[in-house]
Order: C-alpha cells, then sequence, then structure tokens
C-alpha cells in the first residue's frame, strides 16, 4: 500500500540471511528463530528455496535465491561475533542502532533482565512494531531517530537510558551506510554516554576494489530481471582500515580490545567459505571503556 512505512530492503535482506541461516550454519553456534517471524510472506519465499537447497529455475527468482544465499553466509559468522562479545561483557543496558529487523531482544536469554533499546528511522520502528506482533518475550525499548536531526544521547535519556550505567553498543551494518562525518559524529556521541565500563562492537567495510565491483554486479544482474537492486537507494559512503577506526575510536576513550575479519571467523567456525573476499573485508571490533 503506497506510503505505508516499511523496513529498508537492505533491512529485510539481512533478516532473510539471517532466517535462512537459522540452524543450518554453524549449528549449535548459530540460531535465529525470531528471524522468519519478522519476514513477511513474501519475503519468505526465497528463504525457504535456500534452506530447501532448491535453486529456482526462473532466472528472476534464482537471482533472489543466489542473493538470500549469500546473505546467510555473511550473517552468520558476523552475528556469531557479535552475539558472542554482548555475552563475553555483560552490562545493564544494551543499545542497537540502526536495529532494523534485529531479533536479539527476544532471543537471546543472556539480556534477561536487561534495557534493551533499538534506535532506527521512525518508518523503520513502525512497520517492525507491526512484524513482531508474532514474538513472545519481552520488546526491546523503539527509540525513533532521524539521524540528520535528532541528537542520540539526549532522545536516548528520553527514553530511559541511563548515561551512568554501562551500556553495549552494537553498531552492526550501519558504518558503510554513513559518511565519515557521520561516523565520526557518532563515535563523539556516544562517547558522551558511555560510563566506565561499558563495550562497542562495531562492524565496518575495510577498502576493497573488488567488493565495490561485486555490488556492481550484483545490481546489474538484478537489473537484468526487471527488478531494482537492495542497494539502489542505499549506497556504500564509507569504507575503513582498522587503524583508522582504531584511532576514531582511540580518540573517544575506547580501548580496541579485539579486532577480527568475518573470514578469519567463518574458519574458525570451520564453516564452507565460497566468497572469502567477502568476508575478508567485513570487520568486527571490539572496544571497551576503561
Amino acid at each position: 500500500m503506497p506510503g505505508t512505512p516499511r523496513a529498508s530492503r537492505t533491512a529485510v535482506l539481512v533478516c532473510q540471511g539471517r532466517a535462512a541461516a537459522d540452524a543450518l550454519i554453524a549449528p549449535g553456534r548459530f540460531a535465529d528463530p525470531t528471524a522468519l517471524t519478522l519476514l513477511r510472506p513474501d519475503e519468505r519465499e526465497a528463504v525457504q528455496w535456500v534452506r530447501d537447497h532448491v535453486p529456482p529455475r526462473a532466472w528472476r527468482q534464482r537471482v533472489d535465491y543466489e542473493t538470500v544465499r549469500a546473505a546467510a553466509e555473511l550473517m552468520a559468522p558476523r552475528t556469531i561475533a557479535i552475539d558472542d562479545a554482548i555475552r563475553a561483557h555483560p552490562s545493564p543496558q544494551l543499545v542497537i542502532l540502526g536495529a532494523g529487523l534485529d531479533g536479539r531482544a527476544w532471543r537471546m536469554p543472556e539480556l534477561a533482565g536487561v534495557a534493551v533499546f533499538e534506535v532506527d528511522q521512525p518508518a523503520t520502528q513502525q512497520d517492525k512494531r507491526e512484524r513482531a506482533a508474532g514474538l513472545s518475550g519481552t520488546p526491546p525499548r523503539f527509540v525513533p531517530v532521524d539521524f540528520g536531526r535528532d541528537r542520540l544521547a539526549a532522545t536516548l535519556a528520553a527514553h530511559g537510558h541511563r548515561a551512568s550505567l554501562a551500556t553495549t553498543w552494537v553498531w552492526e551494518g550501519v558504518v558503510p551506510y554513513l559518511t565519515r562525518a557521520e561516523v565520526a559524529a557518532t563515535a563523539a556521541e556516544l562517547a558522551t554516554c558511555s560510563a566506565p565500563g561499558s563495550r562497542l562492537v562495531v562492524n565496518f567495510q575495510s577498502p576493497a576494489a573488488s567488493t565495490a565491483l561485486g555490488r556492481v554486479v550484483a545490481r546489474l544482474l538484478t537489473a537484468s530481471t526487471g527488478g531494482s537492486s537492495v542497494w539502489a537507494n542505499e549506497p556504500w559512503r564509507s569504507t575503513w582500515t582498522s587503524t583508522a577506526m582504531a584511532t576514531l575510536l582511540t580518540r573517544h576513550g575506547w580501548t580496541v580490545t579485539r579486532d577480527e575479519d568475518l573470514l578469519d571467523t567463518a574458519r574458525a567456525l570451520a564453516l564452507p567459505v565460497r566468497r572469502g573476499t567477502s568476508l575478508r573485508h567485513s570487520r568486527v571490533m571490539v572496544a571497551d571503556r576503561p
């Protein structure tokens, strides 16, 4: 229905990847039973093709299948790396920046008793509330933010976040869509409301010409089906070397304790790797506040 708020196509693809990987990729280490529920019926079709290992014959459906399968192979190691960082450092508050269709508030038992905040665009959150109606458990506190206008710290405080308590921040799948200035401004804002003992888990892309080329190819493949690319209106705006990201975080009082690319994560989990370049240039950095 025109004008109806919807989650971004990237948020849907991430959720499709988690749903396709649920208990199939790295079973025992990765599971996300919330993901399928957070998808609408038409978004579940490609997920089922991937889970059934049945590539469609029709070209358009085959492109959808390959897109979701690639997302599943990325989401499993990325989610495991971030979940492990959350579990290893319990905090009384968890804030997920640009949460999209994230299901951690419902699926992670370790978050029982933790104040979970999800920060995102108002339209995305309105859609998510409808999608999450079928989930059981305590929902997060939704914090609608217009990132170009609102002050993050003040908006969080208005929704119950306490800057005097330690917070684990999850910044997943967002940094590439921000300019370097926007990333730096967000890092500075987080520093104003992160008490000692806080943890920041940030996922970012390192520079790689091959990755940019891959996104162009993906757009062309989608265009060949008569559709528009998931990334057509959500281009990447920044990439970061590990040194540059660590320098930024250190400037704002963080101590980097872990930095790993997802290819290493996947290999440590003994996962089959078909797209090593994509995994190699996606990183998860963990930083703590003394």
